[in-house]
């Protein structure tokens, strides 16, 4: 209900064209410790035919990237199959990128792990590995147990500790666990907590989130590009989207086109990202997400084991959604 009413109230006009920023960023008198509004791709790792990372593709992945507008990269997101790797690969992946993205681009490591000890220590090493901000997933395997109090603990001793700003990651479609409300906005109050990157999908929510957080320095990304314009348009900064990893140029124009209240164009480009983006996230996931970078020119290739690639069938599935939209 709440998508309905705010999205048509928006595109008559009351978000005024060329508005730079939005309503809850203007009513903050604080400014983030990290500016992180703008669009990021949570890359995936390739993977040679040994399941070996293969680090000359993502080279090469990273250097066609390097054309695109982003705000800059995340590392070791769901996307990039964190859970399949050690920790020195971990370690090393975000030591490679970190290397080869541009100075200003803003490098993003997911360093979430189960127990609170082992995230403050693997959060240290993403920041000297070179992560300018960690990404820190919600620990879920006890989830019956992981109350706001808990998290709340887990999440003020991960920041505390960290080198640099902390953004929380709540992906309740793998984790089965959404970061409560009120954990959220009690943790907003911490100084290295600058945002998080919500992927429930739930815009009533974010809504929730930037009205309660919006005296403070506190920046909310959208999860999908499945609700990119939508969170946009109730004051999100920017978006981590697994599309971006294959239209990453569109995505960076729907940014510029709902920054600048151009909401009519927005909504028409917005439509045709919807399916597309279903399909390599819910639908197909990872491997899916790769098969379609190999259709882009880009090297995604087999995931990890026990991850299978697409059968035949659901290839021809994929191809048939992305050329439905004309995006090939």
């Amino acid at each position: 209900m709440l998508l309905r009413t705010l999205l048509p109230a928006c595109m008559r006009g009351f978000c005024s064209p060329g508005t730079p920023r939005f309503m809850h960023k203007l009513a903050s008198t604080k400014k983030p410790a990290l500016d992180i509004s703008g669009i990021y791709p949570p890359i995936t790792t390739p993977f040679n035919d040994r399941e070996q990372v293969d680090y000359a593709k993502l080279d090469e992945n990273l250097q066609k990237y390097s054309s695109i507008p982003f705000r800059g990269i995340v590392v070791q997101g769901s996307n990039g199959e964190y859970t399949y790797l050690s920790r020195e690969e971990r370690l090393e992946v975000v030591h490679r990128v970190r290397q080869k993205l541009p100075k200003e681009k803003i490098l993003m490591a997911g360093s979430g792990c189960e127990s609170t000890q082992a995230t403050i220590e693997m959060s240290r090493q993403m920041a000297e590995a070179g992560a300018e901000a960690v990404l820190v997933v919600t620990p879920c395997y006890y989830r019956g147990r992981m109350t706001s109090a808990a998290l709340v603990h887990h999440y003020t001793q991960v920041a505390d500790s960290s080198p640099v700003p902390v953004i929380l990651y709540s992906v309740p479609g793998n984790t089965a666990l959404d970061l409560p409300l009120d954990a959220v906005v009690t943790l907003a109050e911490h100084p290295n907590i600058i945002g998080i990157k919500d992927s429930g999908g739930d815009i009533t929510r974010m809504g929730l989130i930037i009205h309660k957080t919006q005296h403070l320095a506190f920046q909310v990304l959208s999860g999908s590009a499945g609700f990119l314009l939508p969170g946009y348009a109730i004051g999100a900064v920017g978006g981590v989207c697994a599309l971006a990893n294959i239209l990453g140029t569109q995505l960076c124009e729907l940014e510029r086109l709902c920054v600048g209240g151009q909401w009519q164009e927005a909504r028409k480009l917005q439509y045709r990202l919807i399916e597309p983006n279903a399909a390599v996230t819910r639908r197909f996931g990872i491997p899916g997400l790769k098969q379609a970078m190999e259709w882009f020119g880009y090297h995604g290739g087999n995931c990890r084991s026990p991850l299978l690639p697409l059968t035949e069938q659901e290839q021809k599935d994929l191809r048939k959604v992305f050329s439905s939209y004309g995006w090939l």
